[in-house]
């Protein structure tokens, strides 16, 4: 029977190797990412395999040493400690130098390849989403399932080989055949995937994959571990370090039960495995996981489009007919009916010119010759350049040509989706789409403008022509989307060179002679405002007097006019009356005192009270008396 475990081993790495070389070439032929992680996992069930048949060839051939000296100290008469003694026990030293040195080697190689090939295949398959070659998809497919049916036939008989005979050292190849056999069944779901339209399946078996590979190498190098701490007892036949239980899991699923059977019992000190319970959940598993599958396949039937959402309806990868708008709505279950969302209310931005760093704050203030962010150059005209030229037109001598200038511009480009339908199925890549036709329109642009009105007055103009230009060519593709803004901003000259300085040394000029210019007409403007209110009170002033005067004049005529009938009537009257009245204007201000003599009867009343200000008069006195 060991000679017959021991050519099963060895079929083993045959059809290991076999299905490892003809897998690769598969993959590269068909181009399936998952079918690559598949190759490593055929590659370490190759050296598996290998190690397994070469310790069982070493033990057999320990065996047969050993038979072979149990005859010759029979016929010799010699014990067995002699012949011991002698050192002639080659095939056993050969077989504990193998397991002291070539087995924890093995075990490290595959934890190497485990971990190395998991990572790199995550790193590339991360790069590479999309492999398939569509021509090739069906042969690749087809093959894929052929190695897992025989993986799966000779993994299975070896399990139960191992199995019954309680083999230690097939256990692990056939663990690792019957394990690659689902793996080959999952790139073949893979590539199935993708030729019914689920574009990313590969993909995902890929990732799905690399995760494996990582389990499996951290559980070799816990392994490793805890195999340097092991207490070393003379005669115990442990377990080869390059049998991965992860493997044995995965390919005999059925191992759990006794597992947890085992721990069960003896955690709570009862037979657990044998209650009524158990026994029933162990006799139907297949029929409560085929029942939560169910339950699970039936969830997928209901879906609800958030608010603002749209979503696209794919039944067997053909788009139907509307799109599905927020609310409850019932699907065929997957995969027969795929739901892809979209935010179409969401304003959505892209960047022409720069990739912004989020780590920087947006509010900042930075100069020219400081980097804003990850920016690109864009050409456009200098005029002021060309000016000094003699011929623009002249296009034989390249000297002669219309100078050109280089800027930097951030342009943020923000749009929404207005027709889902064609943003989805008109293009490939729409986003990618709208973003090199925003790049386009930005460079026609600025290739036909004058350097010196972008960096001034005429961002807005910029601004909306772009806008419109971009519009209409997103309406030209059927990109189904409406361009909101697009702003112009963070212009300046290029800060990989000097350029920079010198544009804010001419621009510092620009606005010094500006301020100054601004300042030489505020003042004329002061200068002539204040002339002008001058000459005007003068004017009018010279005026007033001249009315002041001529009527004074008139006055004066009209009153001699009216004195002289009065004076030819009484001349002694208007003379005394026209005294007293000059003597009483004389004298208003003066205080008056009047002389009596004592020969007159005259009666004379004179009004002797003083006259005291008013502010005496009314003068507001407080008491201040408590």
């Amino acid at each position: 029977m060991e000679r017959n475990i021991q050519k099963n081993g060895l079929v083993n790495f045959a059809a290991a190797l076999a299905i490892f070389l003809a897998g690769f070439g598969v993959t590269v032929f068909a181009g399936t990412l998952a079918g690559q992680v598949a190759s490593v996992f055929l590659g370490l069930a190759v050296l598996v395999t290998f190690a397994s048949w070469f310790q069982m060839r070493l033990e057999e051939n320990e065996r047969s040493e050993k038979l072979e000296l149990e005859e010759l100290a029979r016929s010799r008469g010699a014990s067995l400690f002699e012949i011991k003694d002698s050192g002639s026990f080659p095939a056993q030293n050969a077989r504990r130098q193998f397991e002291k040195y070539f087995v924890p080697g093995t075990a490290i190689l595959l934890l190497l390849l485990e971990a190395g090939g998991g990572w790199l295949l995550w790193r590339w398959t991360g790069a590479n989403t999309a492999g398939i070659h569509s021509v090739n998809a069906a042969a690749g497919l087809s093959l894929f399932a052929i190695f897992a049916l025989l993986l799966f036939m000779l993994g299975r008989f070896s399990v139960t080989i191992a199995r019954l005979e309680n083999h230690r050292l097939l256990q692990p190849g056939a663990g690792f055949l019957l394990a690659g056999a689902y793996v080959c069944g999952l790139v073949a779901i893979g590539i199935a995937g993708v030729e019914a339209k689920v574009a990313h399946a590969d993909f995902y078996m890929a990732r799905a994959l690399c995760v494996l590979l990582g389990l499996m190498a951290v559980e070799n190098l816990l392994t490793l571990l805890l195999e340097i701490y092991r207490p070393r007892v003379k005669g115990k036949i442990t377990r080869p370090l390059y049998d991965s239980r992860v493997v044995g899991i995965l390919a005999q699923p059925e191992s759990l039960f006794t597992t947890a059977a085992q721990t069960l019992d003896y955690q709570f000190g009862f037979k657990v495995s044998e209650t009524w319970f158990f026994q029933a959940l162990q006799k139907n598993l297949p029929v409560l996981l085929g029942l939560q599958l169910g339950v699970l396949i039936l969830s997928t039937t209901v879906v609800f489009i958030g608010v603002g959402e749209q979503a696209v309806l794919e039944h067997f990868g053909k788009p139907a007919a509307a799109p599905l708008d927020p609310g409850m709505h019932f699907k065929w279950p997957w995969p027969m009916d795929q739901i892809n969302r979209y935010r179409t209310e969401q304003i959505q931005s892209i960047y022409v010119g720069y990739t912004p760093d989020i780590s920087k704050d947006a509010a900042r203030t930075v100069l020219w010759t400081v980097t804003h962010d990850k920016e690109l150059n864009f050409l456009v005209g200098n005029s002021a350049q060309a000016s000094a030229g003699t011929d623009e037109t002249d296009t034989n001598n390249p000297s002669k040509l219309r100078a050109v200038g280089l800027i930097s511009i951030s342009i943020p480009v923000q749009f929404q989706v207005t027709n889902i339908m064609d943003w989805v199925y008109k293009n490939t890549d729409p986003q990618g789409l709208l973003q090199a036709l925003a790049n386009r329109e930005v460079t026609h642009y600025l290739a036909g403008v004058d350097l010196n009105d972008v960096l001034s007055h005429g961002r807005t103009l910029a601004a909306d022509t772009v806008q419109s230009r971009l519009q209409a060519a997103a309406n030209e593709r059927g990109l189904g989307v409406k361009i909101v803004f697009v702003g112009l901003q963070d212009i300046h000259p290029p800060t990989a060179s000097e350029v920079a300085a010198t544009y804010e040394k001419v621009v510092g000029a620009e606005e010094s002679r500006q301020s100054s210019n601004l300042v030489a007409q505020a003042e004329a403007i002061r200068t002539n405002a204040l002339a002008d209110a001058r000459a005007f009170v003068t004017t009018n002033a010279a005026e007033a007097n001249r009315v002041r005067v001529e009527l004074s004049a008139l006055a004066r005529s009209g009153l001699f006019t009216n004195q002289i009938p009065a004076y030819q009537a009484a001349p002694a009257v208007y003379r005394q009356r026209l005294y007293l009245q000059s003597f009483a204007d004389a004298t208003k201000g003066a205080r008056k005192y009047v002389l009596l003599v004592t020969n007159t009867h005259d009666v004379v009343i004179f009004d002797l009270e003083d006259k005291i200000r008013d502010d005496l008069l009314n003068l507001n006195v407080t008491n201040n008396t408590p």
